[in-house]
């Protein structure tokens, strides 16, 4: 009797640990906004929900203290690994309008992100929030705890894929987060790279004109009308961040 107790709670153990760490990082769940008390009921619900349909694969009562430790270890890296491959999907809007912030110079500009409670750069934003909402207004929260459902499937309390595999998805994530950042700003970019061509032609017929002071403003009234232009487009993409996450989780 005693050893099956042992049993369930180390499993029960190791299914909170696995959650706790794709908590602690992953986007939504993550965010400082959401308060700890609401954290902490929502990781021990789900863990009660996946510990009673997904029960470990190793036999808790065989096992050493120096074996629950390193099995508790697994838990919390195979944890934070799905949850760091979904903070880098999720980031990749943000990447964007990180990039034409770049070129609209606002990169000095700074506003209180209210995701993470820390100073953020305006534009990026603004788009990582209209993202965020898109995103829950899709279910994408659903979805999260979807592929969490499916890592317990696929490898239930006890085992997780090799650190080769890990790092080889985190690796993709980051390469389709930077493609994908690229692609969404790029007609932004295009239409900034435009105005340059079009002052350096005026600087050459009009050597008097101070296209220095003009080219900052046109900068940032070209980057805010484009913008205008490309939020709506960020709903469209909730679909594609889901398919990439649906592609690398579970791992």
């Amino acid at each position: 009797m005693d050893a099956l107790i042992i049993e369930k709670l180390l499993g029960f153990v190791m299914v909170m640990t696995r959650i706790s760490a794709f908590f602690l990082i992953a986007p939504i769940f993550g965010t400082p906004s959401i308060p700890v008390t609401i954290k902490v009921a929502a990781t021990v619900l789900l863990s009660v929900f996946f510990s009673l349909i997904n029960p470990p694969v190793v036999a808790a009562h065989q096992a050493s203290t120096m074996q629950a430790i390193l099995l508790l270890g697994s838990e919390a890296t195979y944890g934070l690994a799905l949850g760091i491959i979904a903070s880098i999907l999720f980031a990749t809007v943000k990447l964007a309008g990180r990039i034409v912030e770049g070129q609209m110079g606002l990169t000095m500009a700074e506003v209180l992100d209210p995701l993470s409670d820390e100073q953020g750069l305006p534009v990026a934003t603004l788009l990582e929030l209209v993202f965020t909402i898109a995103f829950l207004a899709a279910n994408g929260h659903h979805l999260l705890l979807k592929m969490l459902q499916k890592s317990f499937e696929l490898f239930p309390a006890g085992k997780m894929p090799s650190i080769t595999t890990l790092t080889g998805n985190i690796h993709e994530a980051t390469t389709m987060m930077l493609i994908a950042a690229l692609q969404l700003s790029a007609p932004i970019l295009a239409s900034l790279l435009l105005l340059l061509v079009i002052l350096a032609i005026l600087a050459k017929m009009v050597p008097d004109m101070d296209i220095f002071f003009m080219s900052f403003p046109m900068n940032i009234a070209l980057g805010l009308v484009m913008l205008s232009i490309f939020i709506p487009f960020i709903d469209g993409f909730v679909g594609e961040t889901a398919k990439m996450m649906a592609k690398l989780l579970p791992l």
